[in-house]
């Protein structure tokens, strides 16, 4: 029986809440200064488990189509996400990937045909606002490849969530099998970076092992399982607004279990931001003008509206 629309957006936000939980997890009990080889542990093990439960394999075009979409979502967004975190001042970089609805909402209309309404970009530019309020420190100097690093990472995301929309899944293949191509391929392409950039692997001690399985398993392999069946079944739209969930979740954790305190304007910043996750899951973008053509087979149409509809 398939789930009802509340009860999958739940489900679905249960992957940006769990990417919510990294920084903690990764300064408590990870070696310092490893964030490639995180983004590799995180990875490739995922993939490799979800490939084993799923059993499946790509055929014909979807080998590429599989690449790509790793490259975009795993591959190209773990690293470049590290890197602005690293080079930017306190919270710049979560800001600039709150504007992931935007980014998503321009790439709607090129690739989906689907226009952003007036009501998208401005609950956009609200969660944007209101996770900045949240996670923004004091002012250091802005450094022009963690800006860009961001930006990239931000554009990489958007655009994989897009093309995962379009593209859809093989048919017979369920999201299980997608993930763990994604997966896979992206940590085979962070692999050699890792190697070569960070060097051979840290010695790690029970912390360390005990943080590493929880992001390989729950904050990667079921989180990102539930945001592609998530986009399967949701518009990219209504699934990239649960992506402020992260950075407000962090700053929960880090008030919860790290002592860090909460400012009247972070709380603030909270219900701005978790008030345009809820009005992102209300947004409906509009169809771009469609072409007619004439003499249309009635059955057909009725046909391939009704395929459509099975594959979202």
């Amino acid at each position: 029986m398939a789930a009802s629309r509340p009860a999958l957006i739940a489900l679905t936000a249960l992957a940006p809440v769990s990417w919510g939980t990294t920084y903690a997890v990764t300064t408590e009990f990870l070696p310092a200064d490893r964030p490639l080889f995180t983004a590799l542990v995180r990875a490739l093990p995922a993939g490799l488990l979800l490939l084993a439960l799923a059993r499946v394999l790509p055929r014909g075009a979807w080998w590429w189509k599989a690449a790509v979409l790793g490259a975009l979502n795993i591959g190209a967004f773990f690293p470049l996400l590290f890197l602005s975190a690293y080079r930017l001042p306190g919270g710049l970089a979560a800001v600039v990937g709150s504007a992931g609805p935007l980014f998503v909402a321009g790439l709607s209309a090129l690739l989906l045909g689907q226009r952003p309404s007036a009501r998208t970009l401005l609950t956009g530019v609200a969660a944007a606002f209101g996770v900045s309020l949240v996670v923004l420190r004091a002012a250091g100097q802005l450094d022009t490849l963690g800006l860009l690093a961001a930006l990239a990472s931000t554009a990489s995301m958007s655009t994989g969530t897009v093309l995962t929309q379009r593209w859809g899944r093989p048919e017979g293949v369920g999201p299980l099998a997608l993930t763990g191509w994604q997966l896979t391929a992206g940590g085979l392409l962070i692999a050699p970076l890792a190697l070569l950039v960070e060097g051979a692997p840290p010695a790690l001690d029970g912390p360390a092992v005990g943080g590493y399985l929880y992001l390989a398993v729950a904050n990667t392999a079921v989180a990102y399982w539930l945001w592609f069946r998530g986009i399967g079944r949701l518009t990219a739209t209504q699934v990239t607004f649960l992506g402020p969930l992260s950075p407000l979740t962090a700053a929960v954790v880090g008030w919860a279990a790290l002592g860090q305190a909460l400012t009247p304007v972070q709380l603030v910043g909270m219900g701005l931001a978790l008030g345009a996750t809820v009005a992102g899951q209300f947004v409906t973008p509009r169809k771009a003008r469609t072409l007619r053509f004439p003499e249309r087979n009635t059955r057909t149409d009725a046909k391939g509206a009704t395929d459509e509809a099975l594959r979202r």
